[in-house]
């Protein structure tokens, strides 16, 4: 009997593996000081330990050691000498610096970054295009403040919040920052810098006029809404032509935002895009400092913004995110920081393959196939029809000729 047409020499953990190159870890390690009085659990050890429990949807250490254990045979020749424990596993999580894991991850995403644009991303200025959001990951102890009702024993659940910048065309954060949930977005923005010809996009939470000022004068367009109740002052009513009314533009305004009855409030000169969706027939108002653009085009430019939910959306159904392996905010943020590393991975891989299937497709088969010696690659680029037509074929080939009659 032949083997299979996608047999090749290593696991599929192994393949994913492959595309961390060791001396990014090895930087990582030496540059946060990650493996200062470590005997034998190193960051690398920590790093593939993570991935695999992630890979797996582990959601204890006891399944993680176990786990590893059991596939010890198969993983050997990736430079594991050491299968931790519970307990150096927690203590890791503990000691060890997150960031040295966050710093791994940016430079994963430098080397990786050409393979993610897709031929859709390419218009509207995609690259230079940067959706901002936050989304909060709950805990059930509280280690961070979380938001919500107090219970009957005056205690709240904790929660993480992730804040997040994803470059359009990449559809994998470039920035990320951690916050304890009820925190305000508007510090991680004051934060943020951008390139110059940059686009930024953000919801109305982000409310700050300062720094609306701050990416005006640094030659960065930002585009957001308006909160009903913001203070404004009318500048310029604009004509709205009748090719711009029939795409949904119902009034183009410059205004002055701001408390105008209050000298020293911050205010930003601002342009007010309103919008009817001519489908649904809900209205917005829109926010930006860019005078020369479209209404249209502004329009367009927040609609992406619905990308970034999208991204939450992926990471929340396809990751443990519900379960963590520590108690400690270090360890919440390390285990975060690995989740986005198998995440820029599978996309990579994906990106590469032009897989068809769904990316929790693809999860589902790292997941259920990831000691498996199957060419992942070959595989994702084959088509199920072709699948089932090699099977008939293997099967007719292997047919074995009974000698009695069925």
């Amino acid at each position: 009997m032949s083997k299979s047409n996608f047999f090749i020499g290593q696991p599929i953990f192994s393949q994913l593996l492959s595309l961390i190159p060791r001396h990014f870890i090895t930087a990582a390690a030496r540059q946060h000081k990650s493996d200062h009085y470590c005997k034998r659990f190193d960051t690398y050890h920590h790093l593939v330990t993570m991935l695999f429990s992630i890979y797996n949807n582990c959601s204890s250490l006891r399944e993680i050691t176990t786990g590893l254990l059991a596939w010890s045979r198969r993983i050997n020749h990736i430079g594991l000498t050491y299968f931790p424990p519970k307990s150096t596993l927690a203590d890791a999580n503990v000691r060890r610096n997150a960031d040295a894991f966050g710093d791994i991850y940016l430079k994963l995403l430098e080397l990786h970054g050409n393979l993610l644009p897709d031929s859709r991303s390419k218009k509207q200025n995609a690259s230079r295009t940067f959706i901002i959001d936050s989304t909060v990951v709950t805990l059930f102890s509280e280690i961070l403040r979380g938001t919500g009702r107090i219970d009957q024993h005056g205690r709240r659940k904790g929660g993480i919040k992730v804040n997040t910048v994803v470059r359009s065309d990449q559809d994998v954060p470039c920035m990320v920052g951690f916050s304890e949930a009820k925190s305000n977005d508007v510090k991680f923005l004051q934060q943020l810098s951008f390139p110059r010809g940059s686009i930024t996009v953000f919801d109305k939470g982000y409310l700050d006029y300062k720094t609306y000022n701050r990416f005006t004068e640094e030659g960065v367009t930002w585009v957001t809404r308006i909160k009903k109740n913001a203070s404004y002052i009318l500048l310029e009513d604009r004509e709205v032509s009748d090719k711009n009314s029939r795409e949904g533009i119902t009034g183009d305004k410059e205004i002055m935002i701001g408390n105008p009855h209050h000298k020293d409030a911050n205010k930003a000169r601002a342009r007010l895009v309103c919008f009817k969706d001519p489908s649904t027939k809900d209205e917005y108002e829109f926010i930006s400092n860019n005078f020369r653009m479209a209404p249209i085009t502004i329009a367009n430019y927040y609609k992406k913004r619905w990308q970034i939910e999208l991204l939450f959306k992926r990471l929340k159904q396809n990751y443990q995110l519900k379960y963590f392996l520590g108690e400690s905010e270090n360890a919440i943020k390390i285990q975060i920081w690995c989740i986005l590393i198998a995440d820029l991975l599978l996309k990579v891989i994906k990106n590469q393959t032009r897989c068809k299937s769904s990316f929790s497709n693809l999860v589902s088969i790292v997941r259920l196939n990831a000691m498996a010696y199957l060419d992942l690659r070959m595989f994702l680029k084959t088509s199920e029809s072709e699948l089932h037509k090699q099977i008939k074929e293997r099967n007719k080939r292997n047919k074995i000729p009974s000698l009695f009659i069925t």
